[in-house]
This record gives C-alpha cells, structure tokens and sequence, in this order.
C-alpha cells in the first residue's frame, strides 16, 4: 500500500509540474506560467504525490500498521511513482471556482487519482468560502466529463471552437451551493468512496491531508 498526500505546488518542483503538463495535455502553460500560478494570490494549485509504502499484517484480534520497503499481500501500483502523480488548479475569482487544470499522469489513470485530486479542489473551495465552481471539457473527453458528472456538474453552456488545437467545442459546466449544508454532506460522502476506491488499487491517503491543504493555503477549518 502507498501512501499519497496533496500540498500546494512549489517553486522546487515547478520542472516537475511542467512536465506533467507536457505528458498530460501537451503544453497547456508553460514554466513561467506555473511560476505566475504561484505568485497569484487568486490561484490555488495542488500537487499528488506519492509517499512511503505501507504494510498491513492482521491477527485474529487487531489489525497493525508499520512502515516498510516492501508491500506484503496487497495490491500496489506501479512502481516507481514520478515526482508527481497529478495537478490540478482553480482561480477564486469573486464567489467562483474557475477549474483549469486537472490532470494525473497517463499511466496512472483508472485508479481513482483523478476523483481524489478533484475532491481535494472542491474541498479547498468550500474552505475558501466559495459559493459555486465552473470548468470547461472537451466534448470528446467522455471520460472526465463522466467525472465531474459523477460530482455534480451540470451542462450550462457551449464555447465554440475553444480548443485552438482541434477546433473542438468545449462545454461548460457548473455546481452552486458549495456552501450548503448538502454539499458538506456530499464532501463527507465522497471522501469515503474515494478512500475505499484508492484502496482497491494499493492508495491510501494520509490520515490528515487535508489538513495539511488548509494549514499550507492559510484556510480555515
């Protein structure tokens, strides 16, 4: 089992998200436009990383947990994890979460690393005190269209031609009530699927990562 933890980006592995930008979405900004994210007071971006393996060994009356080189019995991902596994960033711009990057390394997807980044944003906006949050997707990407779908999202809108690269629609997407007292349910729901799906696939999150988001971006709980 591995572990995995969120933290805002650093200047040291600005060469490490530029790369994840290239492998994830062939350049969408460049090394000085990651060093601008950090210097904006409105941007809030977030790295996954993957930490120390962890071993479980269970007797008839406890379970125990111990630090180890080598996972025994459980599933793991592949070795080997990169700097960083994803990336993901919003603007708080007024009262909205403007959503502009999301993305995880291609050989790590289908492992629910992209339903946990993407709960990290939203849960970073809810502390932030924001009322909504809007994206635009690729028409084509089915994909994480089904994801933020799967939190929420709904259709609102069409820009059309706005990806320069294909010429491709994008639609735009929207979820209010981030202050509700429903959407604070549905964080607390979705943190328990996302723990139980990283699970299946030899993931697990550090007891307070979040925790670590909030004190790291001066938010409060």
């Amino acid at each position: 089992m591995t572990f995995l933890s969120f933290q805002p980006l650093t200047e040291d592995l600005l060469p490490d998200a530029f790369e994840l930008d290239q492998r994830c979405f062939g350049g969408l900004w460049t090394l000085d436009g990651y060093r601008r994210e950090l210097d904006s007071p409105n941007s809030a971006l977030l790295i996954l990383k993957a930490g120390k393996e962890l071993v479980e060994t269970r007797s008839r009356h406890k379970k125990a947990a111990f630090y180890s080189p080598t996972p025994l019995s459980l599933p793991s991902p592949p070795s080997s994890p990169p700097p960083l596994l994803g990336i993901g960033c919003y603007w708080a711009i007024l009262e909205e979460a403007h959503i502009t990057v999301l993305g995880i390394a291609p050989e790590y997807h289908r492992q629910g690393l992209g339903q946990a980044l993407f709960y990290a944003l939203l849960r970073s906006a809810y502390l932030q005190g924001l009322e909504r949050a809007t994206l635009e997707v690729r028409i084509s990407n089915q994909s994480a269209l089904s994801l933020y779908q799967k939190f929420g999202f709904q259709e609102v809108g069409r820009r059309k031609k706005y990806y320069q690269d294909t010429g491709e629609d994008a639609l735009v997407l929207w979820l209010g009530g981030l202050q509700s007292p429903a959407f604070l349910q549905n964080l607390q729901d979705w943190q328990e699927m996302i723990r139980d799906r990283l699970h299946t696939c030899g993931w697990q999150l550090d007891q307070d990562w979040d925790q670590a988001i909030v004190k790291k971006l001066g938010l409060t709980q």
